[in-house]
């Protein structure tokens, strides 16, 4: 198997394991175990506090110390097993604790998967910016695969998605241990400071200017990035408590109508490629951000029958809108970080998108939701949608604003080399 095919193995079992029960723990949480938004924002935000220092320590580890893939591997086989004890737990504050341990070891493999095929590309003299979106796109495909094998299974929102997801875990990283070998980028001189050994140097990223605002922005628009992720497998699943709606496709499937979301992103992340080298990083950005809007409008609008159509674009502007930032902001990382940290680099962005971004978005919506749409154990979907739309909006135009940055096609050309 040539080396390209080895990582989109290594890709589509990536977000396998996450696709298996990601987008309907949610209804796992509300229609089999009964618990509440709140509860659900605390058990959700697990994803983003473990974000908040693991991929930044993996980072430091793999540029430092250790074999990014090997580094990988025992990541994904430790969480696999965790995974197997997750179906057993009934109170919610156990199953937090449980999760949480489970995405300790999963959230820091996202960016380290990234760093791996960087690396592993550029050792075989591949043009990133070319080859690396077609390999992400099996990624995608993956957890597309995952959502259609527990909804058909019988798996939805049941403890055998969880068991699914382990397997797949344990498999992945048993098979990362066979990937080309990605040795630490920088050596530990005799001469490096207390911070430099410890592999913290990557923090002065903060000091520039562009870099933390672009981190700041990516906390921010975290925030928002697993709102649909949390919520949107249950808005669909909730129209079965409309009579007109209740034997509609829309909540018999609502998984595979959610995976339109993932589908739309293996075309938009083929075409990232054009639109960087087109526009640039940052309207790349943007234009994700203004997607974001789009998303949460038209479910503030859509129905399962003259409304369906609204639901199905939502699902398509998820692909720009999730796709445009997390690509476009890891190039930019990429393009603009020195190689003995990028590795801890990607970390850091991983850290204020998935980390503190999505903590805060998690446990802050699943609060707001409960104390203001929430009467009478029925939920205003409508206007759920529409805050978040607002919140969305906000970010894009402050984010035009502030962000300086201007195109230069040779930037993204070097990203290869």
């Amino acid at each position: 198997m040539n080396i390209k095919n080895r990582l989109v193995v290594m890709s589509f079992l990536q977000f396998f394991v996450w696709g298996a029960w990601l987008i309907t723990v949610g209804d796992y949480c509300f229609v089999t175990k009964h618990w509440t938004f709140e509860e659900f924002g605390i058990i959700f935000s697990t994803l983003g506090a473990s974000s908040i220092f693991m991929p930044a320590i993996t980072g430091i580890i793999a540029d430092k110390w250790i074999n990014a893939e090997k580094l990988y591997g025992v990541l994904h086989i430790l969480g696999g097993i965790i995974l197997c004890f997750v179906p057993q737990i009934d109170n919610p504050t156990s199953f937090c604790w449980v999760i949480f341990a489970a995405m300790i070891c999963y959230m820091p493999t996202i960016s380290l998967s990234n760093s791996i095929a960087y690396t592993i590309l550029k050792n075989n003299n591949y043009d990133v910016v070319k080859v690396f979106p077609p390999i992400r796109v099996w990624g995608t495909i993956g957890f597309i695969a995952a959502m259609w094998i527990t909804n058909l299974s019988g798996s939805k929102a049941s403890a055998g998605m969880f068991y699914i997801s382990s397997a797949a875990a344990i498999f992945l990283g048993i098979y990362s241990f066979l990937l080309p070998k990605c040795p630490p980028q920088k050596l530990i001189s005799k001469d490096a400071t207390l911070v430099q050994k410890l592999g913290l140097d990557a923090f002065k990223l903060f000091g520039t200017y562009k870099i933390a605002l672009f981190f700041v922005f990516s906390m921010l628009l975290g925030a928002a990035l697993q709102l649909t992720n949390m919520y949107g497998n249950s808005f669909l699943s909730d129209f079965e408590k409309i009579p007109q709606y209740a034997d509609s496709f829309v909540v018999k499937y609502s998984t595979i109508i959610m995976s339109i979301s993932q589908i739309s992103e293996t075309l938009f992340i083929l075409a990232i490629p054009f639109f960087l080298k087109r526009f640039g990083i940052k309207q790349v950005m943007l234009i994700s951000m203004f997607a974001w809007v789009l998303r949460f409008v038209f479910f503030a609008f859509g129905d399962p029958s003259g409304g369906l159509w609204m639901i199905i674009m939502s699902c398509i502007v998820y692909g720009m809108a999730f796709d445009f930032f997390n690509i476009s902001g890891s190039l930019f990382i990429e393009t603009t970080t020195d190689a003995s940290m990028r590795s801890s680099a990607q970390g850091l962005f991983m850290m204020m998108s998935n980390g503190f971004g999505a903590f805060f978005g998690s446990y802050g919506s699943g609060w707001v939701i409960d104390k203001y749409f929430v009467a009478g154990g029925v939920k205003d979907w409508h206007n759920i949608w529409l805050s978040f739309a607002i919140y969305a909006l906000i970010i894009a135009i402050a984010f035009a604003f502030l962000f300086k940055h201007k195109h230069n096609p040779k930037e993204v050309e070097n990203i290869s080399h």
